[in-house]
């Protein structure tokens, strides 16, 4: 798959799967393999995909992410984004705050057969600190 098209399926992932929740496309832009091994939890497959996307659409029901910028080269993509949302409803072990956050984050993916493979997060507390929740390492 070539960079550009890479690039287009991650920006499908923001914008129709988490900014509209759009968990029908999921099979097309997402890999049965895919692994994100985060510290609220670690998510396999497409299936661990759509649990992980209702979980955060469900504490966060007005989250946007903001693609900021975004290269790529080979299978890799790397993309800076703005998030903001307000928590609302609970997170995993976390009781909802009530409070709005807006934090800059920073992702690496790796693409195979141009799905969504692996993704790590540059920042793994990021959103632990933006929402004031002590969040495991």
């Amino acid at each position: 798959m070539s960079t550009a098209k890479n690039k287009a399926a991650l920006r499908r992932v923001y914008e129709e799967v988490f900014n509209r929740g759009n968990l029908a496309i999921i099979p097309e832009l997402i890999a049965k393999d895919f692994v994100f091994d985060s510290p609220l939890g670690k998510y396999g497959g497409q299936d661990g995909f759509k649990q992980m996307v209702a979980a955060t659409r469900a504490a966060f029901p007005d989250i946007h992410f903001k693609v900021d910028d975004m290269v790529a080269e080979g299978d890799r993509v790397a993309v800076c984004l703005t998030i903001g949302g307000t928590f609302k409803t609970k997170f995993g072990d976390f009781e909802p705050t009530g409070k709005p956050f807006k934090l800059r984050a920073a992702y690496f993916y790796r693409f195979k057969g141009g799905k969504e493979a692996e993704v790590v997060a540059v920042d793994p507390q990021a959103l632990g600190r933006a929402l004031g929740i002590p969040i495991p390492k």
